[in-house]
């Protein structure tokens, strides 16, 4: 049986790190794609191969997938996990954060995407896109800023899209939306927002990388082949209603 490719963004995160070694447990090859070239280095494995690129370029990720292809043939998942968050107010968003908010979260997904299906299509087997969007695109009672909820609600619509378009093609896509999970972006917050929304968390505790990691492994085995279309979101029950 061929050994399955995965690609990884944001590979070298703290989630991208979590969801490769995930990955590659469950007997993948996974391909990291991330912009920090000394930190993938530190990831180096036999089934595990990074590629520095910016995410932010289309043409540069045109040519990463070209590489793709070369190497390894096809692809069989794509883990759209690149992200970040800029804490402006609304009245404060320069018009730069504002797109490159945009660029980082949703439009590098987007070209992602559209270089993986090229690679997808004709492959054995069910096909996987899972995109790493976030509870803060439904919930608004946390303190998520605008632009961040846009991107990662513009993605979750490019989930549903993709879902339908490629459903006979099997290629199924769906969205993860965790809420607060540990994580380096912990980091742009203050300690009194970070403390105010870990206690909000019906668990008393932010999620970990490991456990949204199993998720990403279960779309990604046949188990989630049957999942398509869907936002799933991962919250400990905060926002039931």
């Amino acid at each position: 049986m061929n050994q399955k490719i995965a690609v990884v963004t944001g590979a070298a995160g703290g989630l991208g790190r979590a969801f490769t070694a995930r990955l590659m447990a469950d007997g993948m090859h996974v391909v990291g794609l991330d912009l920090d070239a000394t930190a993938l280095a530190t990831m180096a494995a036999p089934n595990f191969t990074g590629l520095p690129v910016d995410l932010t370029r289309p043409d540069d990720i045109a040519t990463t997938f070209a590489t793709i292809a070369a190497r390894f043939g096809g692809l069989d998942v794509l883990v759209n996990n690149a992200g970040t968050c800029f804490m402006s107010e609304v009245p404060d968003i320069p018009a730069d954060e504002l797109d490159r908010q945009m660029s980082v979260n949703f439009s590098s997904a987007f070209h992602c995407c559209q270089q993986a299906v090229k690679l997808m299509l004709g492959r054995d087997g069910v096909r996987k896109i899972i995109n790493i969007s976030s509870n803060g695109a439904y919930n608004f009672d946390v303190f998520d800023p605008p632009h961040y909820r846009a991107s990662k609600a513009a993605l979750d619509t490019l989930t549903k899209d993709l879902a339908r378009r490629y459903a006979t093609d099997r290629i199924c896509v769906n969205s993860i939306a965790p809420a607060m999970t540990e994580t380096p972006l912990f980091n742009v917050l203050t300690a009194e927002v970070l403390a105010r929304a870990i206690a909000g968390m019906p668990h008393g505790r932010a999620m970990q990388p490991a456990e949204i990691a199993g998720w990403v492994s279960f779309l990604a085995s046949p188990m989630g082949d049957i999942s398509s279309g869907n936002v799933i979101i991962l919250n400990q029950g905060r926002d039931v209603r």
